[in-house]
């Protein structure tokens, strides 16, 4: 019954319309206080949350990737991947979806790939015929390989919650990055072979080529130095976002020369009031986490998935139904901190592996991005696109099927996620 009174509240709080932060640590310091436990511990895990080292990789890769959305990186990507791809059939739609995923492999941000690709991208589609809803729906979801191919937000904080190797969390999604890459693109393809709408795009000349890859070089220079620099174990993923800070200025600043002052400026802004809001939810959900706990919630929680589900693959559907739900009304990372703390208990008794799950949660999160009403990459397309909400969730709905087909795929074959950070 507390457990249930407790959800109840929470719940209450957020259709109220108390920002999720404060609905979290409101109500969790409300517990301490009921339950007789110390106010201090408030104050107590507002520090502990900040002060952290793996946390001071969020505000570095949110910034790396708003100074290469305002640095303009996004165009030069798109025209060497169009230039090698394009002339494929669906071949403008297949550059999309590796754009996004190249993207995603240096930015760590949904939105940050949505808007950077989609910027450039869907002009270029609509001129060339694709149907407006499909374009609309391919941005909305390709941006979601955001969270998924490292370095990725989500698996940072997940990592944070769980103390969890964040290295091994973005080793593990490579290879569920690669399949739901692949997925779009297959579709991609199948769509524009059936539908016979948009006009196919000219086979490029070895000089564009070569000039647009040259162009796009550095940029896949930093999501290698990124990339190999985490699985060679070189520097910490924290690390990682540091040096690809760096190279992000220096890429934009100095080499492509499309960076200013007035731009670095927005994109600091813009990178602060993010960082500022997901810690603000971060530090909320540890103190709400910190008072269920000594409430026994997790622990009761755990003894009754445990008695009702003593099969994995029966917990796994169960959680499922529960976050495609939750997804229609809460963003992705408020989902995380709100679940993951309470999950956490039941899966080494079911046996399931914390890292294989912390994939699987991530493709879970990916469709609230694209779920109306709160979906996040629905808004940035609505917006870059001009368009209506019911045009970009209409066009997102297959797309959608094919994220819960990809969660179903690891769920069969779990060395898709294990294979790389354990065995390779």
């Amino acid at each position: 019954m507390t457990a249930a009174a407790i959800l109840a509240a929470l719940f209450a709080l957020l259709f109220a319309g108390v920002p999720v932060a404060f609905a979290l640590g409101g109500l969790g310091m409300v517990l301490l206080v009921l339950g007789g436990f110390s106010p201090l511990m408030v104050p107590q895990g507002l520090l502990s949350t900040i002060d952290n080292f793996i946390l001071l990789a969020v505000p570095l890769f949110l910034l790396m990737s708003n100074i290469l959305l305002k640095g303009g990186v996004g165009r030069d990507l798109f025209a060497a991947v169009q230039a090698w791809v394009g002339h494929w059939p669906g071949g403008l739609a297949v550059a999309t979806i590796l754009s996004c995923g190249i993207f995603a492999a240096i930015s760590g941000s949904s939105v940050a790939t949505a808007a950077t690709i989609g910027t450039v991208a869907i002009p270029e589609m609509i001129a060339r015929g694709y149907a407006r809803r499909f374009v609309l729906g391919l941005l909305a979801a390709g941006g979601t390989l955001g969270i998924l191919i490292p370095p990725s937000i989500p698996m940072i904080v997940y990592g944070f919650v769980t103390e969890e190797s964040v290295a091994r969390l973005f080793l593990a999604g490579i290879g569920p990055g690669i399949l739901l890459l692949a997925l779009f693109v297959v579709f991609s393809m199948l769509f524009a072979r059936f539908s016979g709408d948009y006009r196919p795009s000219p086979r490029a000349g070895a000089r564009e080529r070569l000039e647009t890859t040259i162009r796009a070089a550095p940029t896949f220079v930093l999501a290698g130095v990124i990339i190999g620099g985490i699985y060679g174990g070189i520097f910490t993923p924290t690390e990682a976002a540091a040096v690809g800070l760096a190279v992000a200025l220096i890429l934009t600043g100095l080499v492509l020369r499309t960076m200013t002052w007035a731009k670095l400026r927005e994109a600091v802004m813009e990178s602060m009031v993010t960082t500022v809001a997901i810690l603000l939810i971060v530090a909320g959900a540890k103190v709400f986490g910190r008072a269920i706990t000594l409430y026994r919630i997790p622990q009761d929680i755990s003894a009754v998935l445990a008695a009702n589900f003593d099969e994995a693959w029966l917990f796994l559907i169960a959680i499922s139904v529960v976050l495609v739900l939750m997804g229609l009304f809460l963003e992705a990372l408020s989902m995380m901190l709100i679940m993951v703390p309470v999950l956490a208990p039941s899966l080494l008794p079911l046996g399931i592996d914390p890292i294989w799950f912390g994939i699987f949660f991530v493709i879970m999160i990916e469709c609230a991005l694209i779920t109306p009403p709160v979906g996040l990459n629905l808004y940035v397309i609505q917006s870059v696109g001009r368009a209506s909400m019911g045009e970009v969730a209409h066009g997102v709905a297959p797309l959608l099927v094919l994220l819960l087909f990809a969660a179903f795929l690891i769920t069969v074959f779990p060395d898709l996620v294990l294979y790389i950070p354990f065995k390779l």
